[in-house]
């Protein structure tokens, strides 16, 4: 099973649509520099509206213990997905699942993956300035032998054209897309996500 997130929901519209069509968690982005930024209170709204079995991700980036403690008792979400320079002391503080986000430049950015415990890692592209959202993929025979230690979301660049070509390649545990299922920033494309899910299915199958 290749477990599918569709990130940087924004909209009641949207994360219904993503749930309906058959994603498995939707990604929530708290980081108020990012273009996909959804307010606590929004992201309560909506997820109180979701149907059951639909795992939210809260996406933080640098915020202090306190902060991302506060927004988890506002908005319910499941897991805590950390974007920055997080420690790995710092994420284990955290009773709920984590997952760390590793961006992606060469090999080397890879090389402390084994001190974070976490419940899996997040593999994105490096881009100067940003801390996600480049719409760019990168190597993905970096995230192919992460992949053989240690439980691997993949991400960076991902749509419904690529994602079954990727996940032959790096075998990964799920797949996060953002950019690659929109029709404008922080606004979803039904119709991509309908065509990313089915191409994901389709490899599973492969």
């Amino acid at each position: 099973m290749i477990r599918i997130k569709i990130c940087g929901i924004t909209n009641l519209d949207d994360a219904m649509a993503a749930a309906e069509l058959g994603a498995d968690a939707l990604g929530f982005n708290f980081y108020p520099e990012s273009p996909r930024f959804i307010a606590p209170e929004k992201a309560a709204e909506i997820i109180y509206q979701l149907p059951p079995f639909i795992l939210t991700v809260g996406i933080f980036v640098n915020e202090p213990e306190e902060k991302v403690r506060e927004i988890h008792e506002r908005t319910g979400i499941q897991v805590f997905q950390f974007h920055g320079d997080e420690s790995p002391e710092f994420c284990e503080r955290f009773e709920r699942r984590v997952i760390k986000v590793f961006r992606v430049k060469d090999k080397e950015s890879l090389h402390s993956i084994m001190h974070y415990k976490a419940s899996a890692f997040l593999l994105d592209s490096h881009k100067d300035g940003l801390l996600g959202g480049t719409g760019v993929p990168f190597d993905w025979d970096l995230a192919q032998d992460a992949a053989r230690y240690r439980r691997v979301i993949l991400a960076g660049g991902l749509t419904p054209e690529n994602v079954g070509e990727a996940i032959r390649r790096v075998k990964p545990y799920g797949v996060d897309v953002a950019g690659g299922v929109e029709k404008e920033k922080g606004i979803k494309d039904d119709g991509k996500i309908k065509k990313f899910i089915a191409e994901v299915r389709k490899a599973r199958r492969a």
